[in-house]
């Protein structure tokens, strides 16, 4: 059984803040970047295969393609000196590349 992806009280939070919905918070996985996969994140109308997390009003989806590259991930929102964004902790990343986009499995 695939464990699907957390979604923090932090990432909900900050997604109310930016008045996303309608749109949900689309996390997908491509190939490319400079590990071989690559996170895309941005704000997107949820399709009929996506599964959706749901919390404080929000929606976060997940594409049914990326769902296994992101079995029991968490999805985070980061404020920190360098910048604030989303971010993926992805306990199945063998590595990543310093700009936290791009990993390899």
């Amino acid at each position: 059984m695939t464990l699907p992806p957390k979604v923090t009280d932090r990432a909900f939070a900050r997604l109310a803040e930016i008045e996303a919905a309608p749109k949900a918070l689309r996390v997908a996985v491509e190939g490319g970047g400079c590990s071989g996969f690559q996170y895309e994140i941005k704000l997107d109308d949820p399709a009929e295969d996506d599964l959706v997390i749901e919390g404080q009003g929000q929606k976060v989806v997940v594409d049914s393609v990326s769902l296994p590259f992101l079995e029991n991930a968490t999805i985070d929102f980061s404020d920190e000196l360098i910048g604030a964004r989303f971010v993926v902790d992805n306990p199945n990343a063998s590595s990543s590349c310093g700009c936290g986009v791009s990993f390899a499995m």
